[in-house]
């Protein structure tokens, strides 16, 4: 189950028990997300490390009342990498504190029926350029839910993958005004992958429970997929056509943009009208993880495309780039990932 990128870290037993192997297994990964977001923070959003802690403090009673398991989990893990437990909550609310002011390019896709004979969901994880050390691909092992496989930042206890009941969700950050004393999006998309089914996995992020507004691109093999704008106070979805879905980094819900300002990526517009271009271009039925690298390799719009590269004109602190590609597909339960961008693995044309 996927590509030996990162070996497979496998944790099970109690919520403690699994962020205390998570924490002592990549120590130092997790060292160094903290170093990447304090610096992020200090360039960005102008605060100092502590002042984040602060500011993700404001999420513990929400995360209490959600599920109190997380906490226990950031408890070990704190323990297991010998760092504070405020020093794992921040890392695990860093959207909720740097995504009014950080961008983000993320291009995420899903394929059903008709489209295809299974189900598919697949994207470009683009983001600081020093992540991709912080990188792990984790398997949660927990009693009575399901098995999780996930590619996340060393420290952060939910992010992008699929389980073993067939659910699967991606992510792509949106840049508003929007915040809210809630849960943080990230332990959300925790949530959603220790659903059962597609029903279940869309209560735990709807009704406006989420701290930031983002895009969760839920799929199910039994189910179908759906497109979900979340936010502290709108909520809503976008349904399948022909068996597709895409979304990059710009609301898409005409209700959503009623009442949220945002400031998306100048790119994530071109963004959105290639990748449907290309996954209506689609004539395969019957894919392979390879067909989807290879559309997530394209370079049109380069630096600024799907297979995202840093842009030299701009600020270094400003410059993204694709940090993972992932396609999973659901009917087979089968995750392959790629460590930075596809286009070093030999998908697509190679470098403009």
């Amino acid at each position: 189950m996927g590509m030996e990128n990162e070996k497979k870290i496998i944790l099970k037993g109690t919520p403690y028990e699994i962020g205390f192997q998570h924490g002592e297994a990549v120590k130092e990964k997790i060292h160094t997300s903290i170093q990447t977001y304090a610096k992020m923070f200090e360039d960005t959003a102008f605060i100092t490390w502590q002042q984040a802690i602060e500011k993700a403090k404001q999420h513990l009673d929400a995360i209490e009342k959600y599920n109190s398991r997380y906490l226990d989990e950031m408890e070990g893990l704190a323990k297991g990498a010998g760092v504070t437990f405020e020093d794992i909550l921040a890392l695990n609310a860093r959207s909720e504190i740097a995504l009014t002011n950080a961008p983000d390019g993320c291009t995420t896709f899903a394929l059903s029926k008709p489209k295809t004979t299974k189900t598919w969901l697949a994207q470009n994880w683009d983001w600081r350029a020093s992540q991709i050390d912080s990188l792990v691909y984790l398997q949660i092992e927990q009693k009575g839910l399901p098995i999780i496989e996930m590619i996340t930042e060393a420290g952060i206890i939910g992010k992008i993958g699929c389980n073993s009941a067939g659910v699967g969700v991606g992510l792509n950050a949106l840049i508003t005004n929007v915040w809210g004393v809630k849960v943080p999006i990230h332990l959300g998309l925790r949530a959603i992958l220790e659903s059962t089914s597609l029903k279940e996995a869309v209560k735990k992020v709807d009704h406006n429970q989420m701290a930031s507004p983002a895009h969760f691109m839920i799929a199910s093999a039994a189910e179908g997929m759906v497109s979900m704008e979340v936010s502290p106070i709108q909520t809503d979805t976008i349904q399948t056509v022909n068996g597709m879905l895409t979304h990059t980094n710009h609301l898409c819900s005409a209700n959503m943009l009623k009442l949220i300002q945002e400031t998306p990526i100048p790119d994530s517009t071109s963004r959105l009208e290639t990748i449907d271009r290309l996954v209506e271009g689609i004539d395969k039925r019957d894919l392979t993880a390879d067909d989807f690298f290879h559309v997530l390799a394209n370079h049109e719009g380069y630096p600024s495309s799907i297979c995202r590269h840093p842009d030299p004109t701009q600020p270094i602190q400003m410059q993204t780039r694709t940090v993972f590609s992932i396609a999973m597909n659901l009917t087979d339960r089968k995750l392959t990932w790629l460590k930075g961008n596809p286009c070093e693995h030999g998908y697509g044309e190679g470098r403009p």
